[in-house]
This record gives structure tokens, C-alpha cells and sequence, in this order.
């Protein structure tokens, strides 16, 4: 007889007896599995724990979790895998994520797994509510299902979209893929909108039965495909901030933007020491600067200095109320969406050259190793003597030439030291190749570029590591735990999700080492320099960061994965991320030896940031998508050389290399032969010629449609 050894080893009662009765198997059943709500069981660790072990008897306890099952009393997320089902009710809860092709996975906190849901049982569900569901399997042996039994609570109730119209009713087309139903709007709820217009439609009801759901027209933003027209459409679809209330506006104006001598003798006086930014050319918000003072020989003291946001942003104000509820700044394509008033962000707090400011610094005594030495954190007045663009340094870096070359070239030297220090103690180097527009008066892409990050953009990025990963580790030692901090973690990553990344490396002549954290943090690494320059360079990128854990913000503290840093925060950028204030006044009433205020509300603050991050970088890669679509439009019938970066049943993604704008080729239009999806090796074949398109391969391409109100690009396949 086979049983488990960890229950073996906790339970050693003998087993009851057999004739126990079905009710009381039943209740011995939930109870078994309460004990760990989250731990599936298979039938024998069950068995073994209710004293059902012989043949006869295990036949007759199949039966009774089959029937519990069905009577929603337990659940079986796996074919012959069980769990208890939440105690506040018969079925699971959870958020549902429909996909563009309408069947969906809901990710329920009870299991392991998302639970996987056909697209006839997604009932009156749209993508991102909170629904509970009903577990069913269809015949034996088969993966476990769900259905969507009720609708909770509604993700969002208004939804952005093309109005189409006929003589008796209209229907709204949402921009998003992943809403899958079309939104039935009655002539007199129109408010005026054409067919063609972008709208904004309020969900009013979806009735019992309907193939639809009704609405109305809340917002005309403007004709599709006019520029301005589909950045605001964005901008609402996303539920993004667009303008600051009056109220905000004015109290941001108030206040006093004199430095008094009192607040001055409070502060360490960095004024005289030597100060620089280095941020990108068309920047107006400077959050940072480093200051430089040669100790002696062995010693260089690098300051990192940070705009005091705080100093101004009183805490409950009616700005710091806005600044939480945005949560971070937004940079579309040709718009930032600021998170505080522009007279704080490009003025009051921006660290602009050759005027006196105020900062919370981070301050490094360093040895020649980039060893520190000594370390003081504090408030800070600081004058900048410089403003340089990224492209400014590197050029000094490379030509050794220029204004303070002597000061940078050491900065640099140490921000290397700091680089190799991180690599050797297991951090990730994921380099991912940022797409950038060329835009007219009007907004029109006239070309794509890729920004590459040179020496000068990881000297910055080297010492704002150093100070938010210095800055949790102080603020951990010295509260002794007294009161949380806000920690940016990283999770290690599923064993799945790495194996699936291995294999797809393996098919390209890579290697990926699973033995520690370490080797497998060298062998990324080693990977992701060997594919640079190659075609599969930016697909590879894109798979290895998939394959990772999402950063999130938290106040329990499990350090980040990916920077092989124990502790690790936000302190950099209070400009434009919240959390980072959250940072600054817990480091504020550490050193001022003050009760933290926020105890309680602080986690919650951190979820509200992470979720708002995720949504603005969606946001984000939506207003690039437009743009790439927009600047194909006048390249149909053109050839590009591109890269497959997915497979899927209804055809193949392909990137393109030059532009990186990525389109797909549908399956039907694949006319050479009869292609067949072979999902385990990620390709598609020819059923006749066995010829193969797989993740990863080089093709040519010819442009079909790029069609603006969809975002989407349709390739066809130039055979050879």
C-alpha cells in the first residue's frame, strides 16, 4: 500500500473502521481537508486519513468525493486531486481573465491553478470581474472546468469603443480585444454620436438570455483614427487621470515656494559640493542627482540626492490625496500624464541646475573596491552645477573630454564596480529594447527608433539601486521591526514557467543552468549576451522576463529575485511613483524617532500602487501599439524582414526587426499548405510538406491592413 509519508509521520492513529457511515465520511472528508485549505489531496492521502485504505473500501470513497462534488461540498481542481471549497460558500471566487479568443481563466486565491473556463460558460462575465464559479469535469480523466455561476462585483462599468449604426439600433465595438461581446446602445441613448465616432458606453444592464448588453453613450471623444481622438481613448479606457480638479490646481499654486533660512539649518548643506543630473534630453522632472567629493586617495563620497516631495506634499492634503489615488506618473507616446501639478513636478521639486533645492539624500563613503565605508541618510539642501542628457555623458565617457570629465570618469569606474558586485551575487541583466517615435505637429509617426542604454544610463541606474536597496536595509535594522516599511519585492519564479523558458532556449542552442539561484541567474545572463545582435534578441528578452515573477509593492518583505538584493525599496522617484513618498515618511519619522502614522493602511496603499502600475504600464504598451499601427498604415503592400514571436491556433506573430512592430499571419492565409498547430514544440506545420514556423525563426513578411480602431497589423507570409 502506498501513502504519503508527511501524513504518515503526523497522524499515528490507526485507521477507523470501514463501516463508518456515509454522513460522518463525509464530514471526516472536509475536515481532512481544512486542515490545509490550499493543499491538494489525491484519494489515497485521503484514504489513509479518514481509515478507508482496502480495495472495497476505496472504491466506496471515490464514490463519496464524486458525489461531493457534485453536491459542491468539496472541489477537484485536477482529475483526482481534491480541495475543501471556501468556507463562506459553495462555490469559488475569483477575478476572470477572458482572453481575445472569449474563454477565460479565473485565478481563485483557494487554488493553486487558474481554472480554466469555455467560452459557452462565461455567462453575462467581462474580462476582470469578480465572479464565483462552478467546477464541473466532463467525463473521467479529463481536465477539471469551470462555469460562471454569478457576476460578484463588475471590474469597470464604462467602456471605450467604435459606434457602429444602423436604421433601428447601434452597436459599440470595444477597443479592447479581451471584452468579448459587442454592447447593444438604442437610438435615443446615443447623445448625438456618428457611426465611426470613438465613444465612451455605460454598461446599464445585461438581461438573463441576452447575447449582449445594453448601454449608452456617456462620452463622444472624437472620430476614429484622429490622433487626438485615440490618445484620449486610451486615456478612458484605461481610467487614467487626464486633468488635475480645480481645487488641486490651486492648492499646489499656495504653496510658498521660498526656502526660509530655518528650514536651511535643519538640513545637511550639500551646496558647495559638486552636483549633477544626468536624465534624458526632452526631461522637465529632475527626482535626482548625484554629488561627488574626493575623500583622499582611497575614499570617494557619492551623494544621492532625491527630491523632498514630502517637504511639500503634506500628508491627507487634498494634493496627497490625488497624488495616492493616481499612484504613479504616465508616459504615453507623445504625453506624460504627471501624478502631481506641474508647479511641483517641473518646478518646486525639480532638481534644475544652479538653484538652491531641497532633498532626502542617501550619501556613500566608497572605496575603491565601490566598497562602502561609511553611509548617512538624511535631509538635504543641494545646488546643481550641471544638467546633463544622457548623450552629453556618454560622450565624455568615451572621449574622455569635457566639462567635470575627471568626476565622471570616477563615478563611472565606481557605478562598474557597483554593476559587476550585483552579477557576481546572483542579479539578472535583463536588457530590453525600448521602441521610441518620431512624431510631427500632429502627432503622426513619421519613424521608429529603438533607445539604447549605454554607460551613462547605468551609471545613474547603478547608484539609485545602491540607495533604495541601502535605504530597506536601514530602515529594517533600525525600526528592529518596531513598524513596517514599503518594500519593492520580487518573487523567484515557478518552476513551470522556467522549464517551459529552458526548453524554448534549448531549441536555440542555449543553456539554462536550474541547479541555484545563482547559476541560473549567470546562465541568464550569459544567454541574454550571447543573443544581442541576433534576430530571436528581443523574442528571447521577452521570454525570460515572462518567465519571471512580477515586482510588486508590499509591506512583508521577501527580498528581489532578480537584483539578488535581501531588501530592496523605492526611494528614487517620488516625483512620480507614490510609493516612494510612502518611503520617504517612514524614513523621516525613523530618523526624527516619531510613531509611524500609517501602520495600519499601509499594505493596502502598497496593493493600490502595484495594481495602478500595472494598469498604467498597460496603458503604456496600448498608446506604442497605436502608434506602430499608425505608422504602417502607409506601408502596405512593403516587405519586412521579421521574427516569429508567438504561436497560436489561429495563426502566427511575427516582430519586425527593424521597427519592432508586431502583426499577425492568420492560419487560413497560409496557402502553400495545411498547417497544423503543434502546440508542444510551439510551431506551426505543414501537413503535407512538414515544413515548420517556429518561435523564434526569421521570415519575410508583406503588410496587409493596419487597421487603427482594432490596433492590429496583418502580415502575410512572402514564401521562398
Amino acid at each position: 500500500m502506498i501513502v504519503d509519508d508527511n501524513h504518515m509521520t503526523r497522524n499515528k492513529k490507526k485507521p477507523k473502521h470501514k463501516n463508518t457511515p456515509q454522513k460522518s465520511v463525509k464530514q471526516g472528508i472536509i475536515s481532512v481537508l481544512q486542515e490545509d485549505p490550499k493543499k491538494l489531496m489525491n484519494i489515497k492521502q485521503i484514504a489513509y486519513r479518514v481509515g478507508m485504505v482496502k480495495k472495497k473500501d476505496r472504491e466506496r470513497l471515490q464514490q463519496i468525493l464524486d458525489e461531493m462534488v457534485e453536491e459542491k461540498l468539496i472541489a477537484e481542481p485536477k482529475p483526482w486531486k481534491f480541495v475543501s471549497l471556501p468556507k463562506q460558500g459553495a462555490c469559488p471566487e475569483g477575478i476572470i481573465d477572458i482572453t481575445k479568443h472569449g474563454y477565460g481563466f479565473v485565478s481563485c486565491p483557494h487554488f493553486e491553478e487558474d481554472i480554466f473556463i469555455p467560452n459557452r460558460e462565461i455567462g453575462n462575465a467581462l474580462h476582470g470581474d469578480t465572479v464565483r464559479i462552478e467546477l464541473f469535469r466532463h467525463n473521467k480523466g479529463k481536465k477539471v472546468e469551470g462555469r460562471v455561476s454569478e457576476v460578484v462585483q463588475r471590474a469597470r462599468i464604462e467602456f471605450v469603443g467604435v459606434l457602429e449604426v444602423s436604421d433601428r439600433f447601434a452597436f459599440l465595438i470595444t477597443d479592447n480585444p479581451k471584452i468579448h461581446v459587442d454592447f447593444y446602445i438604442p437610438l435615443s441613448k446615443l447623445k448625438n454620436a456618428k457611426s465611426g465616432d470613438k465613444v465612451v458606453v455605460r454598461l446599464n444592464d445585461w438581461p438573463a438570455g441576452s447575447k449582449n448588453p445594453f448601454g449608452q453613450v456617456v462620452k463622444v471623444l472624437g472620430k476614429a483614427g484622429d490622433h487626438e481622438t485615440e490618445m484620449h481613448a486610451i486615456i478612458e479606457e484605461f481610467g487614467l487621470p487626464y486633468e488635475f480638479d480645480e481645487q488641486v490646481i490651486l492648492d499646489a499654486e499656495a504653496i510658498p515656494t521660498s526656502i526660509t533660512k530655518e528650514e536651511i539649518n535643519k538640513r545637511k548643506d550639500f551646496r558647495d559640493i559638486l552636483t549633477f543630473t544626468i536624465d534624458p534630453e526632452d526631461a522637465k522632472d529632475f527626482d535626482d542627482a548625484i554629488s561627488f567629493r574626493k575623500i583622499d586617495d582611497k575614499t570617494t563620497e557619492i551623494g544621492v540626492h532625491i527630491a523632498d516631495v514630502t517637504h511639500y506634499l503634506k500628508k491627507e492634503s487634498i494634493l496627497d490625496k490625488e497624488a495616492f489615488r493616481r499612484a504613479t506618473s504616465v508616459y504615453l507616446v507623445d504625453r506624460v500624464i504627471p501624478m502631481l501639478p506641474e508647479i511641483l513636478s517641473n518646478n518646486l521639486c525639480s532638481l534644475r541646475p544652479n538653484e538652491d533645492k531641497l532633498c532626502f539624500s542617501a550619501v556613500f563613503e566608497l572605496d575603491v573596491n565601490a566598497l562602502i565605508v561609511k553611509q548617512w541618510f538624511g535631509r538635504t539642501i543641494i545646488h546643481s552645477d550641471k544638467r546633463f542628457s544622457y548623450e552629453d555623458v556618454q560622450e565624455i565617457l568615451e572621449t574622455k573630454k569635457g566639462e567635470f570629465v575627471t568626476e565622471l570618469l570616477k563615478t563611472n569606474e565606481l557605478a562598474s564596480k557597483l554593476r559587476k558586485q550585483r552579477y557576481e551575487q546572483g542579479a539578472f541583466s535583463f536588457e530590453t529594447e525600448e521602441v521610441k517615435f518620431k512624431l510631427d505637429n500632429l502627432g503622426k509617426p513619421m519613424g521608429v527608433y529603438k533607445k539604447i542604454r549605454k554607460e551613462s544610463n547605468m551609471l545613474i541606474e547603478d547608484f539609485m539601486l545602491l540607495a533604495n536597496k541601502q535605504v530597506a536595509e536601514y530602515i529594517h535594522k533600525e525600526s528592529q521591526k518596531k513598524f513596517p516599511s514599503v518594500y519593492r519585492v520580487h518573487d523567484h519564479p515557478s518552476i513551470e514557467k522556467l522549464a517551459n523558458f529552458g526548453r524554448m532556449a534549448t531549441k536555440f542552442g542555449y543553456q539554462i543552468n536550474t541547479a541555484d539561484d545563482k547559476k541560473l541567474a549567470q546562465s541568464f545572463n550569459r544567454l541574454l549576451a550571447e543573443v544581442e545582435g541576433k534576430p530571436e534578441q528581443n523574442f528571447m528578452q521577452s521570454l525570460a522576463i515572462r518567465s519571471m515573477a512580477k515586482a510588486v509593492y508590499t509591506t512583508k518583505n521577501i527580498g528581489h529575485y532578480g537584483l539578488a538584493f535581501g531588501f530592496y525599496t523605492h526611494f528614487t522617484s517620488p516625483i512620480r511613483r507614490y510609493p516612494d513618498v510612502m518611503l520617504h515618511r517612514i524614513l523621516a519619522d525613523l530618523l526624527d524617532r516619531k510613531n509611524q502614522s500609517e501602520q495600519d493602511t499601509l499594505e493596502s496603499k502598497c496593493k493600490h500602487s502595484s495594481e495602478r502600475e500595472v494598469n498604467v504600464e498597460s496603458a503604456e504598451r496600448a498608446s506604442i501599439k497605436y502608434k506602430q499601427v499608425e505608422y504602417m498604415q502607409d506601408k502596405i503592400g512593403e516587405t519586412f524582414d521579421g521574427v516569429i514571436s508567438g504561436v497560436i491556433e489561429s495563426g502566427i506573430f511575427v516582430e519586425l526587426i527593424e521597427s519592432k512592430c508586431e502583426g499577425m499571419i492568420g492560419v487560413s492565409s497560409l496557402q502553400d499548405d495545411f498547417y497544423i498547430y503543434d502546440e508542444e514544440n510551439f510551431c506551426m506545420k505543414g501537413h503535407n510538406s512538414k515544413k515548420t514556423y517556429t518561435l523564434g525563426q526569421t521570415v519575410k513578411v508583406v503588410v496587409r491592413e493596419a487597421n487603427l480602431a482594432k490596433r492590429t497589423i496583418d502580415f502575410m507570409m512572402v514564401v521562398e
